[in-house]
């Protein structure tokens, strides 16, 4: 397939990941990006989470990001990366509905989740974002040094 006169090089084209790829490359990561609408507005807060039982989890202190997040009809969590060696990046979206964790049992498994806030502020809160969805991609960085053959 020629595009401008080109033509698309294998490692240029864009492979979906399979949902155990997509998870696993969650859990690898330290920080994704919570979207989120408050009104009529998009708004994109940057959480550090951990993967529990097929869920995103994160804390929150009260806030915007908190109301939003769990009084909204939907969120989307993001997640990519950049692998140098391989040329690779990557990107990892979960939507679905976030929820606050009060039950106490959900509460007390929480708390021994190794999840802690990097800020110092106090994050009280448990979020869990119960997938509908999630999809991923890979593929080979523009302007990458070497090309794979």
């Amino acid at each position: 397939m020629a595009v401008d006169g080109d033509q698309l090089h294998p490692a240029d084209e864009i492979v979906q990941l399979s949902e155990s790829e997509c998870w696993t490359l969650i859990q690898r990561s330290d920080v994704g990006r919570l979207a989120v609408s408050i009104g009529d507005h998009p708004d994109i807060f940057p959480v550090n989470h951990i993967v529990d039982d097929g869920a995103v989890v994160f804390r929150s202190g009260a806030g915007t990001k908190l109301a939003a997040s769990v009084l909204g009809k939907a969120v989307a969590f993001e997640v990519d990366g950049f692998d140098g060696e391989a040329g690779e990046a990557w990107s990892v979206v979960v939507k679905g509905r976030a929820r606050l964790v009060e039950n106490m049992w959900e509460m007390m498994e929480a708390d021994d989740l190794p999840l802690f806030p990097w800020h110092r502020g106090p994050k009280p809160n448990v979020v869990r974002i119960e997938p509908d969805e999630i999809t991923g991609r890979r593929f080979y960085a523009a302007g990458r040094v070497d090309r794979p053959d």
